[in-house]
């Protein structure tokens, strides 16, 4: 009896030890005109789907967030707009062992209400791009992930057929390409896709050839994602719900598919925001605000890169902005700003459809989801 108590007591250890090393931490970025203060960490457990509260700094409406490839820094937008400079960008180191960020420094956006953020692959620059303004800006990372004003700022110019959202250029995303070679980056407010040829070496941007992909007029190009393979491209596009699906080899996109990311029939108000690729490639997904509040799942032929709609499912909360996988894909969480939580779904990975998990994240205004390994 003693021993195959002891037994049980053993593989109970091993499973409980297993399901704790299977731990992340989730960063959030909020919008602080609410209930929330800045940045908020979390410990998150990809075997159960649950979370702990670890840590919080405050800064001003962190909107979105990078992560350095060694994740020992953390970069933040502060959204804010003052005459066409009043965005800024923090810094901060990043504690694996405490999970507690450390502010750096901040530095101007060289725009206003800077939307987005990410980190090139040595860590050296960062780009911003600053919706109201309608920059794009390059910034400098010391070694200790201080920054250093901007170095290149691009003002887009132009404009489109909606009089309401596009009577100026609205940066809304800019994403490096996976070799380091390029930087993209969505204009809302005039329908382009920018391409720019990046130099690591000295930051600066370059207009490749083609220098931008025009989009279908009124469409309002938002955020852009990559396939896995590298070969293909989706764009959501936020003020007609629609994805622009590309094939992509060396900087330069072709359309091969136009898609609806809203459900059948739906005549509600339309505001489309974020898309990702599981990290097996078999599906995409987007985001839909408005008055639809889903998420659009999708199957890729892996032949082509063409989509096929599976379903969507409802993010049981408003206005859903980011979402994002945690690192064992097990799990999609999705930041829903105004009802202040953030829904857990699991994920079916043979279906690509999800499920709710019953579990909720309490959070202020969250936008922005990013994922820190523990170790």
């Amino acid at each position: 009896m003693r021993k195959n108590t002891l037994l049980v007591i053993l593989v109970t250890f091993y499973f409980v030890s297993c399901a704790q090393k299977n731990e992340n931490y989730l960063l959030i970025g909020t919008y602080t005109s609410g209930k929330s203060e800045g940045v908020y960490v979390y410990r998150f457990n990809s075997t159960t789907g649950d979370f702990d509260s670890v840590s919080m700094i405050k800064t001003s409406n962190p909107s979105y967030l990078a992560i350095s490839p060694d994740e020992k820094f953390v970069y933040a937008v502060n959204e804010n707009q003052d005459k066409g400079n009043g965005g800024k960008v923090s810094s901060f180191t990043f504690d694996k062992q405490q999970g507690k960020l450390s502010f750096i420094n901040e530095q101007q956006s060289a725009g206003d209400d800077p939307c987005y953020v990410s980190v090139d692959k040595t860590n050296k620059w960062i780009a911003i791009a600053n919706y109201t303004s309608g920059t794009l800006s390059v910034l400098p990372i010391r070694e200790n992930g201080r920054l250093d004003a901007a170095t290149t700022v691009i003002q887009q110019t132009g404009y489109s057929v909606n009089t309401e959202r596009q009577t100026s250029p609205h940066m809304h995303c800019a994403v490096f390409s996976k070799d380091n070679k390029y930087l993209f980056a969505a204009d809302l407010g005039t329908d382009k896709l920018m391409a720019y040829s990046f130099d690591e070496k000295n930051g600066k941007l370059t207009e490749a050839s083609p220098a931008f992909v025009m989009v279908k007029a009124g469409t309002g190009p938002r955020h852009l994602t990559f396939h896995p393979n590298n070969k293909y491209a989706y764009l959501i596009e936020e003020l007609t719900g629609t994805i622009s699906a590309y094939s992509y080899k060396n900087g330069v996109f072709t359309l091969f598919q136009n898609a609806s990311a809203l459900p059948p029939d739906y005549m509600g108000e339309v505001g489309s925001a974020d898309i990702h690729v599981s990290a097996d490639g078999n599906f995409l997904y987007a985001s839909n605000r408005g008055e639809s509040n889903t998420i659009a799942i999708f199957k890729i032929n892996q032949k082509n890169g063409s989509i096929a709609l599976v379903d969507h499912q409802t993010t049981l909360g408003k206005t859903p902005r980011n979402f994002s996988f945690d690192p064992s894909g097990n799990f999609l969480l999705v930041a829903n700003q105004d009802t202040d939580d953030i829904v857990i779904f699991k994920v079916d990975k043979k279906t690509g459809l999800l499920s709710d998990s019953g579990k909720r994240i309490k959070a202020g205004n969250p936008v922005c989801l990013k994922w820190i390994s523990e170790k």
